[in-house]
């Protein structure tokens, strides 16, 4: 006979209302529903569809939230560089002030009301060093020293509209960069310069915690070859972080140094919907690509929330946006029987 007397649990708490910041793997048992319940990760991880953006393109910039989305630039199906811009509640995008310069491969941080646009690419005129701020309504153009110190598209960025970093990219010749830069909100300052240059990276977090991923780098001869490294970035140098489990360039990312989330992007040969998430020391694929495989589009959002829309595909521009669903702590009910 089994003496269950000597087994011993942990007694559950009994209250009348949930608490207000339970812990994880937190439980007990509300009098009022007569539930129990606990507070646990809510595994989702995955991608479903949103409404499409007005203007399909690729090579744009991205920023904001999943419902407070900003896409500007790019270029349009009819490969004509645009300066459109595009706002995004969480449903539907809608028209916003266009950018006074029109580009491709700009990057851009902050969020749909404060939002920040930098460097890019337009023939003839080669690499800007244009930056433009967007209050919610429409783009200003800065003048120096509000300009950055060196043109450059397809770069990494981060930050807010009054802290913003700008890392890589390329500035045609000599190629592939490894400069980083500060922005107050008024002027550019020499930040300290990643180990690896490199251009079509993915890039999220602050100006005192930002992240480097992926891209394209110049090896011995051309043509360029991709990279899975990552650096992280302290506010001040840039230091070796966990390997991307998928290399690739043209890629996109959300999220924060400790908690990212890259996406798309091309190994080489056609495009990827791949999906990693980063935990501030290593990548973790997750198994649910985005429906629309694509390189250089926009992103936005957190790693628990995050948006991404436009990009190039097999047959040119898409206008294609999807919404990222992550794992995230909450109160659950608990089943018995």
């Amino acid at each position: 006979m089994v003496a269950y007397t000597g087994i011993q649990g942990q007694n559950i708490l009994i209250v009348s209302s949930d608490p207000s910041n339970p812990t994880e793997g937190q439980i007990w048992y509300n009098s009022t529903s007569n539930l129990l319940k606990g507070y646990a990760n809510v595994v989702t991880n995955a991608w479903a569809a949103g409404g499409n953006l007005g203007t399909a393109r690729y090579q744009l910039g991205g920023t904001g939230t999943q419902t407070a989305g900003l896409a500007f630039g790019g270029r349009d199906a009819n490969s004509v560089d645009t300066g459109a811009t595009e706002e995004y509640n969480g449903s539907s995008w809608t028209a916003g002030g266009s950018l006074n310069t029109a580009r491709r491969l700009v990057k851009g941080f902050g969020i749909q009301t404060a939002a920040v646009a930098a460097g890019g690419f337009n023939n003839p005129s080669g690499a800007y060093h244009n930056v433009e701020e967007y209050n919610g309504t429409s783009w200003t153009a800065n003048a120096a020293p509000g300009e950055l110190g060196t043109g450059r598209y397809s770069a990494g960025c981060a930050g807010i509209q009054t802290a913003g970093l700008i890392f890589g990219g390329s500035d045609v010749s000599p190629g592939f960069l490894s400069i980083t830069e500060e922005y107050d909100g008024s002027a550019w300052t020499a930040g300290g310069n990643m180990n690896t240059g490199r251009a079509g990276l993915g890039g999220t977090g602050t100006q005192t915690a930002g992240l480097a991923f992926g891209g394209a780098i110049a090896p011995p001869a051309s043509p360029p070859s991709r990279t899975a490294v990552t650096e992280e970035y302290d506010g001040t140098s840039w230091t070796s972080g966990g390997t991307m489990n998928t290399i690739r360039s043209g890629l996109s990312g959300a999220g924060t140094q400790t908690a990212a989330l890259g996406f798309g992007g091309t190994p080489g040969s056609g495009y990827t919907g791949a999906t990693e998430l980063y935990n501030g020391t290593s990548w973790t694929s997750n198994p649910n690509s985005m429906a629309t495989t694509r390189q250089t589009s926009g992103g936005a959002g957190t790693q628990t929330s995050a948006l991404v829309f436009g990009g190039e595909i097999a047959t040119g521009a898409s206008a294609a946006t999807e919404e990222w669903t992550g794992t995230d702590l909450a109160v659950r009910t608990i089943t018995t029987s």
